[in-house]
């Protein structure tokens, strides 16, 4: 299992999508607002994903 790091983007819970904000040791804290349709599912700006519960989609580029 591959740890997200701050900046990627990662896919969990049947297609929902954020950009990581921080990582903690089970977890990451996910800005949800990274989606355009966000607002439609009611959700806040922010949730924490396990680290068992999310694919990265896109890594960050670190220059």
């Amino acid at each position: 299992m591959k740890i997200a790091e701050v900046g990627n983007i990662i896919e969990f819970k049947d297609g929902l999508q954020g950009i990581v904000e921080k990582i903690n040791e089970n977890s990451v804290i996910v800005d949800l607002t990274y989606m355009e349709n966000y607002r439609d599912f009611d959700l806040e700006e922010k949730t924490v994903v396990n680290h068992k519960n999310y694919k990265i989609i896109h890594e960050s580029v670190n220059v």
